[in-house]
């Protein structure tokens, strides 16, 4: 990835010295060395707080989110795409952040957003591409990335494009392979910073860590291209389509509720596992040697669909909170990145549906609120003196534990689950 110039304040305290300015040091940090590193935690960020991607949010209210998120303990951000002004405008949030504060530390993996050709119409062709507009967007990429290397650490070529299921607009992986050798090719001509780390995030299938479809010599050549292998893992979304870790087994019914919910969840986990090595099985069997990291995992605290109480009465803030934190303890023993599906909720996801999951997938709500996965740090004052659209961030619920269990739902007793 990038290198990260970083200006560190150092002043000797002597008394002879005392009055002197402060001396510049440089402190750089690369991809390398903040990907699988436990104290650079990662999390993808959209900062949309409106219905609608027409209303962006502005500079300062992306530094209000900056200064959340930094409190978290969050040190890398991943957002979408370039065409819209709100990529910039978080770069340009942190750099004035940096100049504010030298000791404020956050960056970007960067994502530019790749399209087939007639995509969101009824008609898509994903045997060719949107030429004009992918290239539009790799090279807004680039001059991002030129003007801010202390930032940008990390280039995605394509969000989820080469998935079978995103139907409205996928590609072939070669697509994906042209752009990124592109860019690697920017690296070696000295145009882009040697050490900026180029990917694709895309599902664990689309790795080949799923059906054999996915295995084809473009994905191969694509596996070796990139500098490491960004991975989706969504067990939320199989409680309804392959549920074969989702229940309470018959022979849990003698645990508390909260029990239940732990075993379940630890399930959850496994099946998240065991696609990651799936993955990484795959690509060691074709002699390939990448790192892997989590480009996005999460878990909505709501649903009117598939996913809520009707449903596979998969999503509550105290499942989301469980899968949060052994996720997050999983990539951090395991050295891995994982860049956890999301900061804020986003209700443009969903607008005409409010009940959505995909308007729920935030460990914040829209007006600041910390759902029960970051109660502990609201206790522990980290977020004191910061708001969010003129909001105290205070907990959901009144923080009233009791009040938040009533309204966890058990998923169906099974007699048998897949130990994965």
């Amino acid at each position: 990835m990038v290198f990260l110039v970083l200006f560190c304040f150092s002043c000797e305290n002597t008394e002879s010295n005392k009055d002197s300015k402060p001396t510049q040091s440089i402190k750089e940090v690369k991809a390398k060395d903040i990907l699988g590193n436990k104290d650079y935690l990662a999390i993808s960020f959209g900062g949309y707080r409106k219905t609608s991607r027409d209303q962006q949010p502005t500079i300062a209210e992306l530094k209000e989110d900056m200064k959340i998120i930094s409190a978290m303990g969050i040190r890398i951000i991943r957002t979408y795409q370039t065409k819209l002004a709100h990529a910039s405008n978080v770069v340009k949030a942190i750099s004035e952040l940096k100049k504010e504060d030298p000791n404020f530390e956050m960056y970007v993996m960067l994502g530019a957003w790749i399209d087939c050709e007639n995509a969101w119409t009824d008609h898509p062709n994903h045997d060719g591409e949107d030429e004009v507009a992918n290239a539009a967007e790799i090279q807004r990429a680039v001059d991002l990335a030129t003007a801010y290397p202390d930032i940008i650490k990390i280039i995605a070529v394509g969000n989820e494009a080469m998935v079978k299921w995103a139907a409205t607009y996928f590609v072939q992986p070669r697509v994906i392979l042209k752009w990124v050798n592109h860019l690697q090719n920017l690296k070696k001509a000295g145009e882009l910073d040697k050490e900026l780390w180029i990917t694709c995030s895309d599902n664990f299938a689309s790795w080949g860590g799923g059906e054999a479809l996915y295995h084809t010599p473009e994905l191969t050549e694509l596996i070796k291209a990139v500098d490491y292998v960004s991975m989706h893992t969504y067990p939320m979304h199989d409680t309804h389509y392959n549920p074969s870790f989702w229940g309470v087994g018959e022979d849990e019914q003698a645990l508390s509720k909260t029990e239940k919910i732990t075993k379940v969840m630890e399930r959850s986990l496994a099946y998240a596992i065991a696609q990651y090595e799936s993955t990484a099985n795959y690509i060691k069997s074709l002699g390939i040697d990448k790192p892997i990291h989590i480009g996005e995992s999460g878990w909505a605290n709501a649903s009117n669909g598939f996913y809520g109480p009707d449903g596979s009465k998969a999503t509550d803030e105290y499942k989301q909170a469980l899968y949060h934190q052994l996720l997050r303890a999983w990539t951090n023993e395991k050295g891995l990145s994982c860049f956890y599906f999301e900061a804020f909720n986003e209700p443009w996801k969903d607008a005409g549906n409010p009940g959505g999951s995909e308007n729920h997938f935030g460990l914040f709500t829209v007006d600041g609120q910390a759902k029960y996965a970051l109660w502990d740090l609201v206790d522990q004052g980290v977020f004191k003196g910061l708001t969010r659209g003129g909001n105290a961030i205070k907990k959901t619920h009144n923080g009233d534990k009791a009040t938040l269990l009533e309204r966890v739902r058990l998923p169906e007793t099974k007699n048998a689950l897949t130990t994965w």
